[in-house]
């Protein structure tokens, strides 16, 4: 895909129609500075710490393209909770000359209620083909957390999409995620485009990414080597005694 082939080109923040940047999401760092955020027509990264409000903004960015703040496709409507923040309402996608033919919004933190809202409608009278069908034929409250996130990527996920994604890491082990990383490149050679907020090293390191670092300072576009995550996890792995040694002797203390 080249630039122009992009799905989502950017996303503009409505500055001159937020009521206060005193106020919460507007008050985040990373939101109070963001004017403009330009996406790669592949793969693109938020990363940060935990509360700079990487969630905050991957939710605002999947619900002002239209998807459920909880996950799912664009038909998917279940609403458990209204904790979702009013950001979407305050950003205008840029979209590019193409329209995906697929699109999901993977969320970690509530896969649990979309995949009791797929059993919920399964279990409805119908004329279609099963929900579950698409997500590999088995009940996903039927397989292991890390299963079931797996089995949507392998099975949900066909291609010509825009899939945008919250931390898909969180239920699993290294090897899988390297296993994602095989099915992002594969589904990006059918002309699909990611974006995705992550603490993981093995993720960001997908080629040619463009990663975004929220911080304090506000969002920056890093290389992998330049991010909090690479750096940390390089020096523990390659120092862990000493640094073992002085985390362990500071709580002891």
């Amino acid at each position: 895909m080249s630039d122009q082939a992009a799905y989502l080109r950017k996303m503009e923040l409505l500055r001159e129609r937020v009521p206060s940047f005193r106020e919460y999401p507007f008050n985040l760092d990373a939101v109070h500075a963001l004017k403009t955020i330009e996406f790669h027509p592949k793969v693109t990264f938020f990363v940060g710490e935990n509360g700079v409000g990487k969630s905050t903004l991957i939710e605002a960015v999947a619900v002002a393209l239209g998807f459920n703040p909880e996950g799912g496709t664009i038909n998917f409507t279940f609403e458990t909770a209204r904790t979702h923040s009013e950001l979407s309402h305050y950003l205008r996608p840029v979209r590019g000359p193409q329209r995906p033919k697929d699109g999901f919004f993977f969320r970690a933190e509530s896969y649990y209620n979309l995949a009791t809202n797929i059993d919920e409608m399964d279990r409805e009278p119908s004329y279609s083909a099963p929900i579950i069908d698409s997500y590999g034929g088995r009940s996903l409250h039927e397989q292991s957390h890390g299963e079931s996130f797996f089995a949507t990527f392998l099975h949900r996920f066909g291609g010509k999409g825009l899939y945008v994604m919250d931390e898909p890491e969180a239920a699993l082990s290294p090897s899988r995620q390297m296993a994602m990383l095989a099915r992002m490149h594969r589904l990006v050679g059918l002309h699909s485009q990611f974006i995705i907020a992550t603490h993981s090293p093995i993720l960001m390191a997908y080629p040619d990414a463009w990663i975004y670092q929220l911080n304090a300072e506000g969002i920056q576009r890093v290389a992998w080597q330049e991010t909090d995550h690479y750096i940390i996890t390089k020096q523990f792995l390659n120092n862990h005694d000493r640094m073992l040694g002085e985390l362990l002797a500071d709580n002891d203390g």
